[in-house]
């Protein structure tokens, strides 16, 4: 295989190229296949948009690497990150206006600084001539198949939702993929929508409520009210399915796996095997809502504290990163959510007994906790009780989860997760 796109005999001798760019790529934040050699061949280029094939040893990826040429007087063959050129991202918000996805335009860019601390994509942020701040994210890693952070908020924007920022719009391509029967895929490569800066993440309001005291029981119940909103604008939007005995199926045997996985490499589960298990077989037995698409991956962290009377604005809609991208936008339990949001009230009175000068939360966690389902439930119209079985193996399900990463990341913190499996167990057998 040549170092070069077919078309690199017309391209400018200055661009970088596939091996110049190979010591670039690797000391990248987003560089998935860290420590080792990068392997590249340019497949895609138009626009100023440069698609690169990386052969890694983990697998091949697929990267969005846009390079610009150096100053006069430099290198000319030394990579540019073209993100942060004003000129490059100028155009980018051309192209995004363009697309036939987009809700509104971006217009001119004015002036342009990339978000410094993201890792897997690149965030630039935008001022422009309208006075509008706007946040354009560029995605590092492709796959085939329509982002779910993008499609998600594109459709909770266009039906008028003030729970996500505003949106402007996505830029979609293709390329070529010999790997697919025809020789092509298609993904999206850009999105973009309102940058709401200044503001405080519920994580950070609750971990400082907590740690003063000050209970959190009232934002709580506005947060459950304001996710059901979003499920119940979710389940208007896109197409919702029933949770036939195939879906059930495979969701607890994918619970089981995790189980199985998670007793060999954390001990401290082990011993927990049998009753998780039923708690799991319960959840198979009972009646479940119809399925549709969901948040994926809720925590605090991934909702904004915005003034009233807008509230919290919910971010991130890609899902579980370690899930493949087909299976983020497939229909699942708004249950999922709601565990996900409970494990995140359980480690910030986790987080703090860790503190230097720990502070005893536990009373506070179980407040949010009751406010939140309350709120949530509110806001569905559904009682919970109706799904208790069902909600607890989600929440068991994250949790085991949870044992796995913090025995590897940090062994200290196992015991927020372990502590939950104990008492969701001895709950559930109740």
């Amino acid at each position: 295989m040549s170092d070069e796109a077919p078309d690199a005999a017309t391209e400018p001798t200055t661009e970088p190229t596939d091996r110049t760019l190979e010591g670039w790529i690797a000391h990248q934040r987003w560089y998935t296949a860290k420590g080792s050699t990068p392997r590249l061949t340019t497949i895609s280029r138009t626009d100023g948009t440069r698609l690169v094939l990386d052969d890694a040893p983990t697998g091949p990826v697929l990267y969005q690497a846009p390079v610009t040429t150096a100053a006069t007087g430099e290198d000319p063959t030394a990579p540019i990150d073209a993100t942060t050129d004003p000129e490059w991202v100028q155009g980018l918000a051309e192209r995004i206006d363009a697309d036939p996805d987009s809700l509104r335009p971006i217009g001119t860019v004015t002036s342009s600084r990339v978000l410094s601390g993201e890792q897997s994509n690149t965030s630039v942020i935008c001022d422009t001539a309208s006075g509008e701040q706007v946040i354009v994210k560029v995605f590092r890693v492709l796959h085939h198949g329509d982002n779910p952070d993008v499609t998600t908020q594109l459709a909770l924007s266009a039906a008028g939702s003030a729970r996500v920022p505003n949106v402007y719009g996505a830029l979609s391509s293709t390329w070529p993929d010999t790997g697919r029967p025809e020789g092509t895929a298609s993904g999206h490569l850009a999105f973009a929508q309102e940058f709401l800066p200044g503001l405080e993440d519920a994580w950070r309001v609750a971990l400082r409520d907590a740690r003063s005291g000050t209970s959190f029981a009232t934002d709580a119940e506005r947060l459950g009210v304001a996710l059901a909103e979003v499920h119940g604008t979710l389940a208007r939007a896109l197409p919702t399915e029933p949770a036939g005995d195939d879906r059930r199926a495979a969701a607890v045997a994918t619970m089981h796996a995790r189980l199985d996985a998670a007793a060999r490499e954390a001990p401290a589960v082990a011993e927990h095997v049998d009753a998780v298990r039923s708690v799991y077989e319960r959840a198979a037995a009972v009646g479940w809502p119809d399925l549709q698409r969901i948040h994926g991956d809720l925590h605090l962290g991934q909702v904004l504290a915005a003034p009233e009377p807008r509230g919290w604005v919910f971010l991130d809609f890609e899902g579980e990163p370690l899930r493949p991208l087909t299976e983020r936008s497939v229909p699942d339990v708004t249950l999922r959510d709601v565990a996900g949001m409970l494990r995140s009230f359980d480690y910030v009175a986790g987080a703090l007994a860790q503190d230097d000068d720990p502070v005893d939360a536990g009373e506070w966690a179980h407040a949010a906790r009751s406010a939140f389902l309350d709120g949530y439930q509110r806001g569905i119209g559904v009682d919970l009780r109706e799904h208790r079985e069902l909600l607890d193996a989600f929440e068991l399900d994250k949790a085991v989860y949870e044992v796995v990463y913090e025995t590897r990341n940090r062994p200290g913190w196992v015991g927020i997760p372990l502590a939950a499996v104990t008492r969701l167990v001895l709950r559930s057998a109740t």
